[in-house]
């Protein structure tokens, strides 16, 4: 198959380049910044010559969108926004003027969409959309409206011959260095990876390969549309999450932080406490219904695997263990 993938160059964008091309697909990725022979220039605002590579491939999986990891500025905010319906608007226009349209268009989006709770798991049919919880900053619903323009652009794009889906997708956990997992690592290796803010907060995640394998479901699963979690089964309170980081490292240590530790944390790293304080508590309900199976269901079997491949690939740098 022929797959495009806007906006591949991000971790996400390297897991899936790397699951697809070694099964033999042809892989383009649309970067404002092309270096490889398969990298082709895109703006991510308006049609150009890049839509030509859209005309007559098989999937888009549109992963563009400036990256969260940064102050939650209104600049930033409105950055963050921008970016992703940007680009979901202009590949639906790609995909509505293609000769030949692709047959599913993967669209990514994200778990921060749901409600801040501890309560009760959040599923596509019971799940809570948030923006209105009580207790936590305002500009967290600013997250919410994300989401919600991100899905919309590609649920209103004119795109009748592509099947639609929206992948609100959990943090996904993989070895390569600047990912989360990676960051996160380095935490639970130097003592830091204890609660934060009493650790109360649930943590949603997917493996990186349970995620290739849940894209790769959702292609050829016809009957699948609109939005789908993808996030394993069983997310944990902040606590438990990072006690079976810790124990994969073999570092009994963690110390807490509290929430205004967490808040100069956050400054120095040029981040935003949401990221950490937010209770996202979803859970796959449609992959589940139609039959989808998870690999690593659990987070501390799943944390084994990445440490284990992380050391792995250290030893082979020359770095140790």
């Amino acid at each position: 198959m022929k797959i495009v993938i806007p906006g591949g160059t991000g971790q996400v964008g390297a897991i899936l380049e790397r699951a697809f091309t070694a099964q033999g697909h042809e892989v383009v990725i649309l970067t404002r910044n092309p270096r490889r022979p398969r990298d082709v220039a895109w703006d991510g605002v308006t049609l150009g010559d890049w839509a030509a590579e859209i005309d007559g491939c098989d999937i888009v999986v549109n992963l563009a969108g400036r990256s969260v990891s940064c102050r939650y500025t209104e600049e930033n905010l409105r950055g963050m926004m921008d970016s992703r319906v940007d680009s979901a608007r202009v590949v639906g226009e790609a995909i509505a003027a293609a000769a030949k349209p692709p047959r599913v268009w993967l669209q990514m989006s994200t778990a921060t969409v749901y409600a801040h709770r501890h309560d009760a798991p959040n599923d596509e049919a019971s799940g809570v959309i948030g923006g209105d919880e009580s207790g936590v900053p305002a500009y967290w619903a600013y997250s919410v409206r994300i989401a919600e323009n991100w899905e919309r652009a590609q649920e209103e794009a004119e795109t009748p011959d592509t099947r639609k889906v929206a992948l609100r997708a959990a943090m996904v956990m993989s070895p390569d260095r600047g990912g989360v997992f990676d960051v996160l690592s380095r935490m639970a290796r130097l003592g830091l990876g204890g609660p934060v803010a009493g650790g109360r907060q649930y943590v949603s995640w997917i493996h990186e390969r349970d995620f290739v394998r849940a894209v790769e479901f959702l292609v050829d699963h016809e009957e699948l549309t609109g939005p789908v979690n993808l996030a394993a089964p069983a997310p944990l309170p902040q606590r438990a999450f990072m006690r079976a980081l810790r124990t994969s490292w073999r570092m009994p240590l963690g110390l807490p932080a509290t929430r205004w530790m967490a808040e100069i944390g956050a400054f120095l790293l040029r981040s935003d406490t949401e990221l950490l304080l937010k209770s996202r508590r979803v859970v796959p309900g449609r992959l589940l219904d139609a039959g989808f199976s998870f690999t690593y269901e659990t987070w501390p079997r799943a944390a084994d695997d990445l440490v284990r491949r992380a050391r792995l690939r250290k030893t082979a740098r020359g770095g140790g263990n």
